[in-house]
């Protein structure tokens, strides 16, 4: 916003608003992700074309490719966003706490998320192994986040005796997370099993931690 005096009084410019073009190739990027976010979830990423995402988005596949270059970027845009998200209810879970309080919370907050939307979630971990698209979406794909705030957590709990051990400790901690995720993928765990394993093995591998 722009400001500007007149008279000795200040007065603030309106921030321009978005042209009515713009917004409009805003909703249409916002459908193309709608239909493409289903369709990923229904059929995976190999499954799923461009002309299935356009046509349930409701348009041609001219105006999916105005929008992104092809799947490739489609789905790394998706994935993108999803994972920004979890980072910031992770984060958002995690303040104010410390230690296995804080692991513990930023876990459940993922399991919330993930559990939301488990199909699409499975598409995206699937795809990492796809040839060619994996390079691409790993280069676009920032981990380094979310295991930051689980090193964060370790480190507070355990301390800085363990050296190098920390990074490894969160390692297996989300490892141990994915593994329930796709229990509750395979076996229909309900979200309080779900949680409930997740406290357990990470009460477990801090435990051991200590003992050793």
């Amino acid at each position: 916003m722009n400001h500007f005096t007149y008279g000795g009084l200040t007065a603030s410019e309106p921030a321009e608003r978005p042209s009515q073009r713009a917004l409009a190739k805003q909703r249409t990027r916002e459908k193309i992700v709608g239909a493409a976010k289903a369709l990923f979830a229904e059929h995976g990423y190999e499954g799923a074309t461009i002309r299935d995402i356009a046509k349930a988005a409701g348009m041609s596949t001219g105006a999916v490719f105005a929008s992104f270059t092809d799947k490739a970027d489609l789905f790394t845009d998706i994935a993108e966003t999803e994972q920004a998200e979890l980072h910031a209810a992770m984060r958002a879970a995690g303040e104010d706490k410390a230690g296995r309080e804080a692991i513990l919370a930023m876990l459940k907050a993922a399991a919330k998320r993930h559990l939301a939307s488990l199909a699409l979630f499975q598409a995206i971990m699937s795809a990492l192994w796809t040839p060619f698209l994996a390079e691409k979406t790993r280069r676009r794909l920032d981990r380094r986040p979310a295991a930051a705030l689980i090193i964060a957590g370790v480190e507070q709990e355990i301390g800085d005796g363990s050296g190098g051990c920390v990074r490894f400790i969160a390692e297996m901690i989300w490892d141990g997370y994915l593994a329930t995720l796709r229990r509750a993928a395979l076996d229909g765990l309900t979200p309080e099993l779900v949680n409930a394993r997740i406290r357990d093995q990470t009460n477990t591998i801090l435990a051991g931690v200590r003992r050793g």
